[in-house]
């Protein structure tokens, strides 16, 4: 990983409830990110949510 990228976390299914019930949306509404990114780990399977920490916020993407 480049030291200028962001970091990329898959997270686990509980975590995933918490964080859409908390925004109120679901899993289709979130943005997107393909399983071939070459930031994602090897084990990432489509539906899997990916949390991206940035310095300023955090993001969350659904591996297509």
């Amino acid at each position: 990983m480049h030291t200028l990228q962001p970091k990329h976390t898959k997270i686990d299914p509980q975590e995933v409830d918490k964080i859409l019930k908390k925004h109120n949306i679901s899993l289709p509404q979130l943005p997107k990110i393909s399983k071939k990114d070459p930031i994602l780990e090897e084990d990432c399977e489509k539906g899997d949510v990916i949390k991206i920490e940035r310095k300023e916020e955090t993001y969350f993407r659904v591996v297509i």
